[in-house]
């Protein structure tokens, strides 16, 4: 008889409780955001591979392991460096694993990160972007399929996915740090061909900021375990049709590269701040 998802997520978080306790705060670093994990001191580093039913990414840019540790600043901080995605061929379930292992480990809030492409007039590569809500046109949900009491209910309610409180610690970091953050919608895609201009005519109409091809899934997995979500997206490139030049992985690699120091004060200071209001 196959474990439960709730079994699967347990037996991976006490593999990684035995190694180290789990900090307030856990970190999801989408494309070429990983670096991050360079500002985290006296680390303790877990590959995805040594995890019970984790898997490793297959995507350029997305290392593979996790990172626990302290910020300059003191604060705790477990960092997953790269995730999985659907197009890749991983079963949903597989997809969300690592954050339901991070609440069953006891982390209380997560912070996930992603690399975009910008779609709203203003919007240029380079520019880091607070997510306030998102849509999810990926055409699956992490809670279909049997009931799994242990992981909360089936029909939880995403009027407010992306925490308030924090989304408001992140914009007076921001401010106080004179470091420019948009605010919008993220929408994310099965992947993994580019959006066609169509499409993305039809995804500005309604109301989209940004596209991607990761987070939602992890995001509403998250909030049926009663987490506290924040998101920020890095913007690397623009869309079909805004953007004239032929669209590449390299480039999102690139642009990641680009605002490193930008994110890394963004999300450190952000951190800090919500470990002590």
């Amino acid at each position: 008889m196959s474990k439960s998802l709730s079994k699967k997520a347990l037996e991976a978080a006490n593999y990684i409780q035995e190694i180290c306790a789990a900090p307030d705060v856990a970190i999801v670093l989408g494309s070429g955001l990983s670096i991050f994990a360079d500002r985290i001191h006296n680390q303790t580093i877990i590959p995805y591979s040594d995890i019970p039913f984790f898997h490793a990414s297959t995507v350029p840019g997305h290392s593979g392991h996790l990172v626990v540790g302290n910020l300059a600043s003191g604060a705790r901080i477990a960092a997953l460096c790269g995730r999985s995605h659907l197009y890749e061929g991983i079963d949903v379930s597989e997809i969300v694993h690592p954050t339901r292992t991070i609440a069953a480990w006891g982390c209380k809030t997560m912070i996930f990160t992603n690399a975009a492409g910008g779609i709203t007039e203003g919007y240029s590569p380079g520019d880091l972007m607070l997510i306030t809500d998102h849509i999810n046109m990926t055409g699956t949900n992490p809670l279909v399929g049997p009931i799994d009491r242990e992981l909360g209910e089936r029909f939880i309610d995403m009027s407010h996915a992306y925490d308030p409180k924090i989304q408001n610690i992140i914009s007076n970091v921001a401010h106080h740090h004179s470091i420019s953050l948009k605010k919008g919608v993220y929408l994310s895609l099965l992947g993994p061909s580019y959006e066609t201009p169509a499409e993305i005519r039809a995804y500005q109409r309604w109301g989209a900021d940004a596209v991607g091809m990761s987070t939602v899934l992890e995001v509403i997995a998250a909030r049926q375990r009663n987490i506290n979500v924040a998101g920020i997206s890095c913007i690397t490139n623009l869309a079909a049709g805004i953007q004239t030049t032929p669209l590449n992985h390299q480039e999102v690699k690139e642009t990641a590269n680009m605002v490193k120091e930008r994110f890394g004060d963004l999300i450190e200071h952000s951190i800090t701040a919500i470990q002590n209001p």
